[in-house]
C-alpha cells in the first residue's frame, strides 16, 4: 500500500530555510509546520499545503511524495 509523505524534512535544509521561517512566510502556526516536517500530520489540509507550496515557491511535487507503507 502506498501513502502520501511530506518531505519538508529534506526540502528546508537543502534550500536552508528553517521551520520557523517557513511558518513566518506562509503564515501557518510553527507546531503544525512541525508536524509536516515530522510526518505527524494524518490528514493534510489542502490549504496549509498551498500556503507551504506558494512560501517556498515550489510545486506541490517538491514538498510531497508517494512511498511505500512500512
Amino acid at each position: 500500500m502506498k501513502r502520501v509523505r511530506v518531505k519538508l524534512d529534506k526540502y528546508l535544509p537543502a534550500h536552508n530555510i528553517t521551520r520557523y521561517e517557513l511558518a513566518r512566510r506562509s503564515g501557518i502556526k510553527f507546531q503544525t509546520i512541525d508536524g509536516y516536517y515530522k510526518n505527524t500530520v494524518v490528514r493534510y489540509d489542502a490549504v496549509n499545503l498551498g500556503k507551504i507550496a506558494e512560501a517556498l515557491d515550489c510545486g506541490i511535487e517538491d514538498i510531497l511524495e508517494l512511498v511505500d507503507d512500512a
